[in-house]
């Protein structure tokens, strides 16, 4: 899966789990009598504040491209030079190569155990109270990386993200989401997001990284398992076909446009109160 495509879902997979939204379609019902009047968007399963949901769905959506970080020439390699350069290269060489170690199980938890340890860096300052210059650092790189993949900075300005991130790494460190445990939360749902994309794709992913699990011989040459279960391991559900295939456009267009709907959605009701 393309790398904007991966920020858009992180993005959306935060707003559908911290926001529902009421849609009406009372005058569509109208011409459409079998439609309904109206219709829920999101889960709303997590209740976070209005920040909570804008900061989530940029930090998400900077999650969800980190486990390209074993790529030294994904987009995030490029999107805080030189910083994110030598990092992308060092994760690659511990990861064992690019779709190893940071698409497994073990890459989920050695990501979220990053991003609760960022999370315990607190400290006091009067007028702002509790502050999170952990969660504020590593945002910096997060954001920078979501900046880069939406074309949120055009590339004639490449030095931007550095400002853009230290701009969102400081207002989160003062801001923060008060909901006990968001940045973990928000790391893991973003690498979980980019595991799954990338195993609707042709290429699918190792889940039990170190290990490669190879598919029994008595169903290995049935149709379906030698599509899903490939003989080194990986695993696949290539519903978009290869990555950057007309299949992913269409689903990632909807996917961008609910995305960009439930944040817009968050910061009108927010100033309307």
């Amino acid at each position: 899966m393309m790398g904007a495509h991966h920020a858009a879902c992180g993005a959306a997979a935060w707003v559908g789990l911290t926001t529902q939204i009421h849609v009406d379609l009372t005058l569509l019902a109208a011409k459409a009598p079998f439609l309904p009047h109206g219709m829920d968007l999101g889960l709303g399963l997590w209740d976070v504040s209005p920040i909570g949901v804008v900061t989530g769905a940029l930090v998400v959506a900077g999650a969800a491209m980190v486990p390209d970080a074993d790529h030294h020439n994904a987009t995030i390699a490029h999107s805080l030079p030189p910083l994110s350069n030598v990092m992308c290269a060092g994760i690659g060489k511990l990861a064992g190569g690019h779709r190893h170690g940071t698409h497994s199980v073990v890459g989920i938890a050695a990501f979220v155990f990053i991003a609760w340890l960022a999370g315990l860096w607190t400290m006091h300052v009067e007028h702002f109270g509790t502050i999170y210059p952990g969660a504020g650092i590593l945002s910096v790189l997060l954001v920078a990386f979501a900046a880069k993949a939406l074309k949120i900075i055009p590339d004639s300005m490449r030095k931007s993200p550095w400002a853009v991130g230290l701009a969102m790494g400081v207002f989160i460190t003062f801001f923060a989401p008060q909901e006990q445990g968001w940045f973990p939360v928000a790391m893991g749902l973003g690498v979980i997001v980019h595991i799954l994309g990338d195993m609707m794709t042709t290429e699918g992913c190792n889940l039990a990284w170190p290990f490669a699990i190879k598919p029994p011989k008595a169903i290995a040459s049935l149709p379906f398992i030698k599509q899903c279960w490939h003989s080194n391991g990986y695993m696949t559900i290539p519903v978009l076909g290869h990555a950057g295939s007309i299949r992913e456009w269409l689903l990632l267009i909807p996917i961008g446009a609910y995305a960009m709907f439930g944040v817009g959605g968050t910061l009108v009701s927010r100033s309307q109160r």
